[in-house]
């Protein structure tokens, strides 16, 4: 079924067009983005798990979707909010994944893996969150939501979401406490795992 734009509110509409923006640049400068090789490099093939329910996740936010309102229509509080946050979240939430795969850069990867000459990155966006791409891709979930889902939507999303990313921070985090021992330790006690403030 098309959408005529006559037919539907101008604002909920360009935030579902801005978001989607977010979305395809997300998937050019991001998804596509090849991990590179390593030598002697060690995984926790368990990750894999936990990339799957955050698809899963993403899927279902963007499945559970709530109808356009009309041309014409009053907009509520809440409607505006979520409309103007939506974009401005995806598109923050973009910069904070990219400036944690430049940070990272060769050590950046899919799945779970330290390599042989793996060192224990603690600057840009790693000062305020030991996970900051999960941090970014909960902001896509959230903004997704924002624009096009239904709250409830977000219930079930986000909970799959969040288990995947603690098996995929679980993972992660065991094979930096092996690789650095005491070091992460004392890192993992200053800095939350991808929530901001929340330890």
């Amino acid at each position: 079924m098309l959408i005529h734009v006559e037919d539907v509110a101008l604002l909920p509409l360009v935030s579902r067009l801005l978001v989607a923006a977010g979305w395809a640049w997300f998937f050019v400068a991001f998804v596509f983005r090849r991990a590179s090789g390593g030598k002697g490099a060690k995984r926790e093939r368990v990750s894999s798990v936990g990339i799957a329910l955050q698809m899963v996740a993403f899927a279902l936010v963007w499945m559970i979707q709530r109808p356009l309102p009309a041309a014409g229509a009053r907009l509520d509080a809440l409607e505006i909010t979520l409309d103007v946050l939506a974009p401005l979240l995806a598109f923050a939430s973009i910069a904070i994944g990219l400036s944690a795969v430049r940070t990272l850069g060769r050590q950046w990867s899919y799945e779970a893996r330290v390599l042989e000459d793996h060192r224990l990155v603690t600057e840009g966006p790693y000062r305020w969150v030991r996970h900051p791409i999960y941090t970014a891709m909960f902001g896509k979930l959230l903004a997704s939501n924002f624009a096009f889902g239904a709250p409830w939507g977000l219930l079930i999303a986000g909970g799959i979401f969040v288990a995947g990313t603690l098996i995929r921070i679980r993972a992660e985090e065991k094979l930096m406490r092996e690789a650095f021992g005491p070091a992460y330790e004392e890192y993992a006690r200053r800095v939350p795992a991808f929530v901001p403030g929340l330890r």
